[in-house]
């Protein structure tokens, strides 16, 4: 399994997690990497990803990925995969799942009630979702459809949108890392 760098600057450490780490999670870390910059919070807020399968540890992030990235001028080119470590929960704030089923073996490898509570769907904090919307929720794997992706980070935008401005009002009121 691969270390998770502490952090020991008191910066929120937000993780990324969809199934292999080379489309949607990719982009999430990506995507909010940038709009924390552009907020002036990438020194109070560290992102990074990982999946729950271990299919392609070691690669960089789906071709159709960088290209739709890259399109909207995120940078994910030193992306590589990279597989969740349970352990990795002693030192994230927050523990960002894709869709409903990684985020429910993200809950189960969590030994703790606490730890378990730090899991969130990403469309949770997109306010354009009701909280209620069910499969809403989840952002779909483009994987197997390469006409999903613009559609796919148009989510992920969006999501990551409102999960800045939930770190922002964290970082304002004080709230530091573990």
């Amino acid at each position: 399994m691969t270390s998770m760098p502490a952090a020991d600057d008191g910066s929120l450490r937000v993780c990324f997690v969809c199934s292999g780490n080379i489309c949607r999670s990719a982009m999430g870390e990506a995507v909010l990497r940038h709009l924390l910059d552009q907020a002036g919070l990438s020194n109070a807020v560290l992102t990074s990803s990982a999946g729950i399968g271990d299919w392609h540890i070691g690669e960089r992030a789906d071709v159709r990925t960088l290209a739709a990235l890259n399109r909207r001028g995120y940078d994910a080119t030193a992306h590589r995969a990279r597989l969740f470590d349970p352990i990795w929960f002693d030192s994230l704030d927050l523990i960002i799942a894709l869709d409903r089923g990684n985020e429910r073996a993200l809950r189960s490898w969590a030994g703790t009630d606490e730890a378990r509570d730090r899991v969130a769907l990403l469309r949770r904090f997109d306010p354009s979702v009701s909280a209620s919307a069910g499969a809403l929720l989840d952002v779909p794997d483009p994987y197997y459809d390469d006409g999903a992706f613009e559609e796919v980070l148009d989510q992920v935008e969006s999501g990551c949108r409102g999960l800045v401005a939930h770190l922002a009002r964290l970082v304002a009121v004080g709230v530091t890392a573990r």
